[in-house]
């Protein structure tokens, strides 16, 4: 029994052990099973498993089904949580609560639960007993440690429902900084990912879903990514997919169906440099030249700029129009972002469709005389799936 060792050891033991169910979170359930980014060793597939059937009783069909309802419905009153719909003090305390609630709708895993494991033991032991793994570590943790194991169980219990159903789905959707405008109110809540695993990164997440790794500038951390690059050093996992890195040859100078299918493949990259080139430059430019009314009327009109309408409220939406409406310059700048997301926002076009529309979109934006496009309408047509010569 482990009962006479120094209290900061019992810290470092009780960290360590969470560690390993964060990890079981964010590789197996998350990065694995919901959105099929890596493939897993059987042996590494089950010991997570296991894992989180003692530590936490979810089933891995639940947790899959209701994350993929959570991109599928995000932000609707359809998204099992969602602090735009619910209230960001719901979610951080009553996350766990949400989670249950939705797990009970048969039709959520029907639909998004498919994939998950169906074998002997997933139907005759973690499903129907859910409630004994935690029991039996509660066991466990007593038999190895003595009284402080009820302290050291009572955190491992604790540590899912507050950091991933409260803290991930909750401010992850609250407070925090966005690298990309996705269509939703996903943010990074800080740029080090050690503590949830690199769950902290979540707009980066919902930008690209299914990549396995969730960092996405050099100064963020995935501890997660990290985890995954140890066990492909064992041949315990196998990465299917990552984010793209846009590619761009400087001496390319026409539009083709590479060019095409770079874009639409980098586009949250395409509005991320959109936003940092064009609508941030021609921004400061404007401000810098205004006199003093209209510099109060510009202030902090660049986040109107810059962000995906859904993170527009009607009196956020009212100063951007009152801002464009005064300055036609940033009119034609906002303009032409609307227009570049509309390419890959339409379905049913073919590729010539695109190609052509993106030859009419660079070709019009020179000829509008603002020096922030033209420059930026040359990078576009860069854009390349082949390594830039």
């Amino acid at each position: 029994m482990l009962d006479n060792l120094p209290f900061w050891v019992y810290i470092l033991i009780t960290l360590a052990l969470t560690q390993i169910t964060i990890a079981s979170v964010t590789i197996y359930l998350h990065r694995h099973q919901a959105h099929h980014a890596l493939e897993l060793h059987p042996l590494t597939s089950h010991f997570f498993r296991f894992w989180l059937w003692l530590t936490t009783g979810m089933g891995t069909k639940e947790w899959v089904a209701i994350h993929r309802k959570h991109h599928a419905r995000v932000e609707t009153p359809q998204d099992p949580h969602s602090p735009q719909q619910t209230g960001i003090l719901k979610v951080l305390l009553e996350g766990t609560e949400l989670y249950r609630a939705e797990a009970k709708n048969a039709e959520t895993l029907e639909k998004y639960g498919h994939g998950t494991p169906d074998d002997w033991v997933e139907r005759r032991v973690y499903h129907p007993f859910s409630a004994a793994g935690v029991s039996l570590l509660f066991i466990l943790d007593l038999l190895l440690f003595g009284a402080i194991g009820i302290t050291i169980w009572a955190v491992q219990m604790m540590w899912i429902p507050f950091f991933a159903a409260g803290v991930i789905n909750g401010l992850g959707h609250w407070w925090g900084y966005r690298n990309y405008e996705s269509a939703d109110a996903s943010r990074n809540i800080i740029p080090f990912g050690l503590i949830i695993g690199g769950e902290e990164l979540h707009n980066n997440h919902h930008a690209f879903a299914g990549s396995a790794r969730f960092s996405s500038k050099w100064y963020e951390i995935d501890l997660g990514w990290n985890y995954i690059r140890c066990l492909q050093l064992f041949k315990l996992a196998r990465v299917k997919k990552v984010a793209p890195r846009p590619m761009i040859n400087r001496q390319k100078k026409h539009i083709d169906l590479d060019t095409v299918q770079a874009v639409v493949s980098n586009h949250m990259h395409v509005m991320s440099h959109y936003a940092r080139d064009v609508l941030t430059r021609v921004y400061r430019e404007e401000r810098a030249k205004a006199n003093t009314p209209t510099k109060r009327l510009l202030r902090q009109g660049r986040r109107y700029l810059v962000r995906h309408e859904f993170m527009l409220d009607g009196k956020s939406r009212g100063r951007l129009r009152a801002m464009l409406a005064d300055n036609a310059t940033l009119q034609t700048v906002h303009e032409y972002k609307q227009r570049l997301q509309q390419l890959w926002q339409e379905k049913t076009a073919t590729q010539e469709a695109l190609k052509q529309a993106l030859q009419e979109w660079c070709q019009q934006a020179e000829a509008t005389g603002i020096k922030a496009l033209e420059d930026f309408a040359a990078v576009l047509r860069g854009y390349t799936l082949q390594h830039a010569v």
